[in-house]
């Protein structure tokens, strides 16, 4: 497998292992992981693990021993692909991860801290399962998306990059409106975590539903008060955990 095609840019590298690599092609040539690519600001590669298979048919999954239904993902592409990819890349602090729906919660917290490495392998789980010896001695962490299994592990992942990229300098043009999204801090010492305030724009009035006299005045801190109590109230209704 040829992968000499890296830019030599100082670009965050995120590698994806999938089975299905056509699925990426909509989210990835879209907007701003679009634009993020372009200026080489990320460089986002997805490979078929089939490519790292060895015997003609590409076989890359197998059956369970033990007997049962479905198929597993097989552990020699994997660990071939992973091999290749960060021998390429020794000089990057690499995390090699595995979207599984057994593995830890992703939130923006963890966003936060991918964000930090160089170099992510992204590994996308498929049919039954994977052979239980590319959780146990190939992979550095598991990631699930929520407390639902979908059909692989390629939309999460689709997931876990947007989420991640979008806080490297430079992606969003506006970085400031990263400090008021929902689920990150107000610049306010001591306000927690809160899903993001209501927004409103042009017309005032529609349909008799009016933009609140609050945001008319144009006194930011009177606002900004506004906005932390409104977003408070709609946490406590909708994600109480997240007060605690």
């Amino acid at each position: 497998m040829d992968i000499s095609n890296y830019t030599d840019k100082q670009a965050m590298k995120i590698d994806i292992l999938t089975l299905f690599p056509e699925m990426f092609k909509g989210p990835f040539s879209e907007s701003i992981l679009k634009k993020a690519q372009e200026k080489g600001i990320i460089d986002i590669k997805v490979y078929n693990i089939r490519d790292w298979a060895k015997d003609k048919h590409k076989m890359a999954d197998d059956r369970p021993y033990g007997g049962g239904p479905g198929m597993v993902l097989m552990i020699e592409p994997i660990d071939r692909a992973i091999a290749e990819l960060t021998t390429h890349n020794l000089q990057l602090t690499t995390r090699v991860i595995l979207l599984d729906p057994a593995g830890k919660t992703f939130n923006q917290k963890e966003a936060e801290r991918l964000v930090k490495y160089d170099h992510i392998i992204l590994i996308c789980g498929h049919y039954k399962g994977i052979d239980e010896r590319i959780r146990e001695h190939l992979v550095d962490e598991e990631i699930s998306v929520g407390d639902f299994v979908v059909t692989g592990g390629e939309i999460p992942a689709m997931i876990v990059v947007d989420a991640t990229v979008r806080l490297i300098p430079g992606v969003i043009g506006k970085e400031e409106s990263l400090k008021k999204e929902s689920f990150s801090d107000f610049d306010e010492p001591g306000v927690p975590r809160l899903l993001g305030f209501p927004q409103y724009t042009r017309p005032e009035e529609y349909k008799g539903w009016k933009v609140p006299e609050m945001l008319l005045g144009g006194n930011h801190k009177e606002i900004l008060r506004w906005r932390i109590k409104v977003a408070t109230k709609r946490t406590k209704e909708r994600r109480p955990d997240l007060l605690k």
